[in-house]
């Protein structure tokens, strides 16, 4: 498939091609390696007490000393229970533990699966974090679920040869659904996996955790109370209202980890006024039902007891979008021009607030979540305030990811966009804040934000698709076309459609793509938009070409080609010329094809876009050695590497090298074709695709004489 307008991606599955074959994308996105988060787990909880004989159980499952290779090694370890009742925290002890002991020297990696929140983490996506956090560059990211396992398994046995075991931690499942393609493989590696329910389908050793026993919840209150202050001894001297005080928590760690914060930030309070706050209050802490009820006193006593500017800041954050927010969203739903760091470390030794994965960011518990929203809701005023704090994250989201998406669409001749420093600073913001963008675009779907939102589902659309993230692209365009076809927006709408139809066609969906951007054909073609007619031809074509539809793709982009030179879009008529030529090598017209290759790059030259001439000069190229005009076949190929060169684009500089190996080597010159496998494979290794690189060296060692 050829170039799709709004995510300028070429992709040739179902084409048939002769030998060995790279393509090129259209479009230039410029990125680094990609990072590797192989020692993410979260800190040990401050006070860890109690399940020692869970965590013997879990070690020694993971042991290799123990279990080794041998028939019913235990891979998969599932800890389940309660809500609140210490299920993480056991299991990232444990996590430290064995990677203390050099148990898992390849690392270890954890992934929230978040999966009782309305938006849980599909093991599609869970797959993606894990394989960003192995280093897979995002663009190398298959679609579907076991594409992604496949390459999550292939991946984990490279690292196992090269380094050893790996941990694979994945916390807050809903079902065995989520976890069970992050098995990740081999007979090393292990899997740990929380949930609150038990998961008896994943073949797992399954651990249930209960609530403490009364002599371990008497010992966590009493090390929380002494971490803050050694000398407090209050537990110690008050050992029957202690007691007490745990049975009205109902034993959970959480609930105890909030009663012992009250007494750390009021160091007057004695156990026995806790006790008796508590049990006066009418909502006395009782085992989870939906995974709330049970803390929910412990939440209203404590909010109750916060200074007006902190449970102020609790209310905002709990409205806050995305699973956890930088300091600056902070400051934003706050109204002021810096986080109130200060109230926001208060509410973390309360155990209210949360540091996140990062300096500098903030999340709540998902029960406290929950009941900040709760409170909110049930007061008019608060409501008010809370809605107006929404509105200022939503304008703040828009004119920064505005900002953003002008840095990705930039090029040389254009205004320099504002706000961000360079092309690379804005990339760094949006993956900093995509779960938060992703999330706040779906208030589209009320009223008082559906215009905003709609405008910023634009503005993400180039950035999600350049990372390949189409689920998340699919979700936040489907807002955005639902909110403006309620609207009556017809722009709007039209522009949600085709943000969808290209997130369609990347996931695979071809059939749906072709619905979708029909219907912006004919929106755009109601309304009197020629230069929007045109774009969404030009997106049907692709759309047509990917459900093998090769004469229909070719129609529609010379309808594309003839509407952007009747409006006057030199740019888009090029790259409607390039797609038209990969329709015309399918439909066996290569002649035509080399006209249509050789007016993109034309015009590619005449309006200054040396990254797309390289790239038609690339396509020029393969369409000419179809031919058997070797010679000038690398000719094109040497001025495609010029422009590849240039933009240090040292991807497609590798995939230009690869077609030049393939070339000589058709043509007989063995040496010629051995040194540039080895040059491709140079460059795929700065572009730190290393499948690719080897790929290619492989290929030079066949030719070693």
């Amino acid at each position: 498939m050829g170039e799709q307008y709004g995510g300028d991606h070429l992709d040739f599955r179902d084409g048939e091609f002769k030998g060995d074959f790279i393509a090129k994308q259209v479009a230039y996105h410029q990125h680094g390696p990609a990072p590797t988060a192989l020692d993410a787990l979260p800190p040990r909880v401050a006070g860890f007490s109690g399940r020692s004989d869970q965590l013997g159980e879990l070690l020694g499952a993971f042991d290799p000393g123990g279990s080794g290779e041998a028939p019913g090694a235990v891979l998969v370890a599932a800890v389940s229970g309660l809500g609140g009742i210490g299920k993480t925290a056991l299991a990232v002890e444990a996590a430290h533990a064995a990677r203390d002991e050099g148990w898992f020297p390849g690392g270890v990696l954890f992934v929230n699966l978040h999966g009782y929140d309305d938006d849980r983490v599909t093991a599609e996506q869970a797959l993606e974090t894990l394989l960003r956090g192995l280093g897979t560059p995002p663009e190398h990211i298959p679609n579907g679920v076991d594409a992604r396992a496949a390459l999550y398994r292939s991946v984990l046995a490279a690292r196992e040869r090269e380094l050893g075991a790996v941990l694979v931690l994945a916390d807050n499942a809903s079902s065995a659904e989520q976890v069970r393609p992050l098995h990740p493989g081999g007979t090393r590696h292990r899997l740990l996996a929380t949930s609150r329910s038990r998961l008896p389908q994943l073949g797992a050793r399954l651990l249930a955790l209960g609530e403490l026993s009364p002599e371990e919840a008497y010992d966590l209150l009493d090390r929380a109370l002494r971490i803050a202050a050694p000398g407090d001894a209050r537990v110690v001297d008050e050992g029957e209202a202690a007691a007490e005080l745990a049975l009205l928590c109902g034993q959970l760690p959480l609930a105890l980890q909030i009663a012992a914060a009250l007494l750390v930030l009021d160091r007057d309070k004695t156990v026995a006024e806790l006790v008796a706050e508590l049990a006066e209050s009418g909502d006395r802490l009782l085992h989870l039902d939906d995974g709330e009820r049970s803390v929910r006193a412990a939440f209203d006593l404590s909010y109750g007891r916060l200074p007006a500017e902190q449970a102020r800041s609790l209310r905002l954050l709990a409205l806050a979008p995305g699973p956890e927010v930088t300091a600056e969203v902070v400051a934003v739903l706050d109204g002021a021009d810096a986080a109130p760091v200060r109230v926001l470390e208060a509410l973390s030794r309360a155990h209210l607030v949360e540091r996140g994965s990062g300096r500098g960011r903030w999340r709540l518990h998902d029960l406290v979540r929950a009941f900040g929203v709760g409170v909110v809701k049930g007061d008019v005023g608060l409501w008010e305030e809370g809605e107006a704090a929404r509105g200022r994250v939503l304008e703040f989201y828009y004119r920064w990811a505005d900002a953003a998406d002008d840095w990705l669409r930039w090029l040389p001749g254009m205004p320099v966009p504002e706000r961000f420093v360079d092309r690379a600073g804005a990339l760094a913001w949006l993956d900093a804040e995509r779960a938060g963008l992703v999330a706040v675009v779906q208030w589209a779907r009320e009223e008082s934000y559906a215009a905003t939102a709609v405008r910023l589902s634009q503005c993400l659309a180039e950035y999600l698709d350049w990372r390949r993230s189409f689920d998340d692209l699919i979700t936040v365009c489907d807002a955005a076309r639902e909110a403006a076809h309620h609207a009556g927006n017809r722009i709007a709408e039209a522009g949600a459609w085709t943000g969808l139809g290209n997130a369609l066609l990347q996931a695979g969906r071809s059939e749906k793509a072709i619905d979708a951007h029909t219907r912006v054909r004919d929106l755009f073609q109601a309304v009197g938009d020629r230069h929007g007619e045109a774009i969404a031809w030009a997106n049907l074509g692709s759309a047509l070409r990917e459900a093998g539809r090769a004469r229909a793709a070719a129609d529609a982009h010379t309808r594309a080609r003839d509407l952007f030179q009747t409006v006057g879009d030199r740019h888009l008529e090029a790259t409607a010329w390039d797609n038209l030529g990969f329709d015309l090598v399918e439909a066996g017209r290569v002649g035509e094809a080399i006209d249509a290759h050789t007016r993109a790059r034309d015009l590619h030259q005449a309006v200054g876009d040396r990254h797309r001439e390289a790239t038609a000069w690339n396509n020029l190229g393969a369409a000419l050695g179809d031919t058997g005009r070797v010679e000038e076949a690398i000719e094109a190929y040497e001025k495609a590497l010029e422009g590849f060169w240039e933009f240090e684009d040292w991807y497609r500089a590798g995939q230009t090298l690869y077609n030049l190996a393939l070339t000589h080597k058709r043509a007989a010159r063995p040496g010629e074709a051995r040194a540039r496998y080895l040059q491709s494979a140079d460059a795929y290794t700065r572009a730190d695709a290393l499948t690719e690189a080897a790929q290619a060296r492989n290929r030079a060692e066949e030719l070693t004489p």
